[in-house]
Parts: structure tokens; C-alpha cells; sequence
């Protein structure tokens, strides 16, 4: 046997008797720079090893702003197509998510928009009649015009995420104690801010399949995995990609996670929280492309459907 290729194999047997989880980031967060280590889970309730939460992202754009389904007609005024795009998602998609998830009995988790319930009322009050009880996770003011205010150092992001956390409590009866950065768009101070105003967990962790916890000068934060590749959004608009494409996706997303456990049952417990968009799945067509998948999910003896905090307490961290 050549040098090189005994070393590659000591390499090899030294990576395979180390858990799958110790080869996760476990030192330095990249974009902060902070301490960070995994949240070690041997398994989910009912010896489950995948954790499933979707999470529906209910925002508020103003008119005339926000994402388009037809680029080559934004620039029309009155931009019609693109408008209706974003009304419908309002007026019609997120309550039929809502009402969804009521009637399969699987647990819902938002991402809200702070200005959402009062510029949309009777939006909000149908969609949490059907889902009151739905842990709500702070997504900023809005998602175009009032966004975090980047390279305007700590003390105006904590005032920032102090607003939307006060202005979603009158609205809704609730001060979320998660955080999903509007348009995933935040920068080395954040994870900080969120931490000194109360926000114990956030989604804009994208790097990952396990749980982490981020040691900020201002409290620890839990950072929940949220896939860049498993939101719908981006591959609806950007790669035109159709619902029931994004219901293959899923699917082989999540059983590819429960396949793994299934072959190696002392492998750590992973977690994975699914963006879904109005615009996308709020649709006729998507609405029937998410009930497969909900009911596929169901009948997987590997798979824990569940919302943020529920997750958040089976491991110990809340």
C-alpha cells in the first residue's frame, strides 16, 4: 500500500468513529465570529430522529413593492400581474396554509412581519383564528422599506428589533422570543441585538442539519437549521421551479435525513425548518402539492412534525 493512500485510510477510520455531528461547525461562527457549539439530541419525542417545522412567512411588502412573478412587467404602472401576484398571496394564500394545517393537525410555526396585523387585519384575524396557538417568530417591520438598519452599528439594531418585537406584542398578545432577519439579511451585530432585546432562538442559521448555540456578549442564542435549498420561494421565482417540484424536493430532503438514521441509529437527532411562502404554496396547486407532503411526512416513523418552540423545549433550551 503507497504512503499516501495508508493515510487517507487512518484518515478515514479516524472520521468514522467520531459522531456525525462533531464534523458541524462547533468553534467560531463565521460572519460574527462568536463561540459556537452544537446542541447535542440523541433523539426527538418517540424516539424520532428528524425534527420537521414548516414555517410560514406572513409579510407585508406596500404597494408597488415586493417580489414579482413577471420581471418584464414590473416596470408597468399600474403593474397589474405583479400586484395581483402579491394581493393573492394576502387575500387568499395565507389562510388556505392556515386552514391547511388545521385540518391535517400539523403544527404550524410563523414568521411575521411586525406592520402585517394592523395593515391587514382581517388577513391576520382569519389566519390566526385557524392557527391561535402557532408560535409567532419576529421577521422585522417589513420587508422592503423598514429592514434592519445594517452599518448603523449595535445600539440602532437593538432599538430596531426592540420596535418590531413591541409593535408585534400590541398587535397580537404575543413578544416572540424568535427571530428571522427580513429577506434573511443581517450582518456581524445582529445575532448580538437580538440577544440583549429577549430573542432566544433565530432561523438565519442556513449552514447546518443539527442545532447550535452562538455565545453572544449578550446571552446565548439558539440557532435553529434553516436550509437555504429547502426554501420554496427562491426556487419558484428565481429557478422556476413548480410546487409539485419543490414537493419532490421536500420529500427527498427529509427522507434522505430519516434514511440516514435508519442506517445509523446512534447518529445524533437532526432538525430542519422548511420556509414556505404564500405566493408559493398558498395556491391552489401548491396547497395540493404541501398535503402530499404532510401526509407522506406523517407516515414516517423517523419524522417529528412540529413547530419552532416545541422543538426548542424537547431539546432543552427552553
Amino acid at each position: 500500500m503507497r504512503r499516501r493512500e495508508f493515510i487517507s485510510l487512518l484518515a478515514g477510520a479516524a472520521a468514522a468513529q467520531l459522531p456525525s455531528v462533531a464534523l458541524a461547525q462547533d468553534n467560531t461562527e463565521w460572519v460574527t465570529g462568536f463561540a459556537r457549539e452544537p446542541v447535542r439530541v440523541a433523539t426527538w419525542p418517540a424516539g424520532r430522529k428528524v425534527a420537521v417545522s414548516f414555517a410560514l412567512f406572513v409579510e407585508e411588502f406596500g404597494f408597488g413593492q415586493g417580489p414579482v412573478l413577471r420581471p418584464d412587467l414590473a416596470s408597468r404602472n399600474p403593474d397589474l400581474v405583479n400586484e395581483a401576484f402579491r394581493q393573492y398571496a394576502i387575500d387568499w394564500g395565507i389562510a388556505r396554509v392556515g386552514r391547511l394545517f388545521k385540518e391535517l393537525d400539523v403544527p404550524l410555526s410563523i414568521v411575521l412581519n411586525a406592520e402585517f396585523p394592523e395593515k391587514h387585519a382581517s388577513a391576520w384575524k382569519e389566519f390566526r383564528g385557524a392557527q391561535p396557538s402557532a408560535p409567532i417568530i419576529a421577521h422585522g417591520m417589513n420587508n422592503t422599506s423598514r429592514m434592519l438598519p445594517l452599518g448603523r452599528g449595535l445600539a440602532a439594531q437593538k432599538t430596531y428589533i426592540r420596535q418590531t418585537l413591541d409593535l408585534i406584542a400590541s398587535t397580537t398578545g404575543v413578544r416572540p422570543t424568535g427571530w428571522s432577519s427580513p429577506s434573511v439579511y443581517s450582518n456581524g451585530d445582529t445575532m448580538q441585538a437580538i440577544a440583549a432585546e429577549g430573542i432566544t432562538y433565530t432561523i438565519d442559521q442556513m449552514d447546518s442539519d443539527v442545532i447550535s448555540r452562538l455565545k453572544t456578549p449578550d446571552g446565548a442564542l439558539v440557532l435553529l437549521p434553516y436550509p437555504t435549498v429547502t426554501v420554496d420561494m427562491g426556487h419558484y421565482l428565481a429557478r422556476m421551479k413548480t410546487p409539485t417540484d419543490l414537493e419532490t424536493l421536500w420529500l427527498d430532503y427529509v427522507s434522505e435525513l430519516a434514511s440516514e438514521a435508519r442506517a445509523d441509529p446512534a447518529r445524533e437527532a437532526t432538525t430542519v425548518v422548511i420556509g414556505i411562502h404564500p405566493f408559493v404554496i398558498g395556491t391552489p396547486d401548491g396547497a395540493a402539492a404541501l398535503r402530499r407532503v404532510l401526509a407522506r411526512l406523517k407516515k414516517d416513523e423517523q419524522v417529528w412534525l412540529t413547530d419552532t418552540d416545541a422543538i426548542l423545549k424537547a431539546a432543552g433550551q427552553k
